[in-house]
């Protein structure tokens, strides 16, 4: 019987292969895709990943090189025209 705390689908149940046949492991689920902070819209160039495995990757990959990574290309091109005005 499971824990209690693995009843419930916060984890993610994943067979894994093992010596003895397979084994149930209990893995935290991704968080959700990261989000333009003005128009919600899903940004590119940032990974998906549990804060250790963010961690473990090298800065120029845990998110976008230019001004604004927070914003989607558009908001960045806007926010960047308005402030040269």
């Amino acid at each position: 019987m499971p824990a209690g705390k693995h009843k419930s689908r916060t984890y993610r149940r994943k067979y894994v292969r093992v010596p003895s046949g397979s084994a149930l492991h209990y893995v935290k689920r991704k968080p959700k895709i990261a989000h333009c902070s003005i128009c919600k819209k899903p940004l590119h160039g940032i990974p998906r990943g549990r804060p250790y495995q963010i961690r473990k990757l090298p800065k120029t990959q845990r998110r976008p090189e230019r001004p604004y990574p927070e914003l989607c290309s558009r908001c960045a091109r806007q926010k960047i025209k308005e402030q040269l005005r």
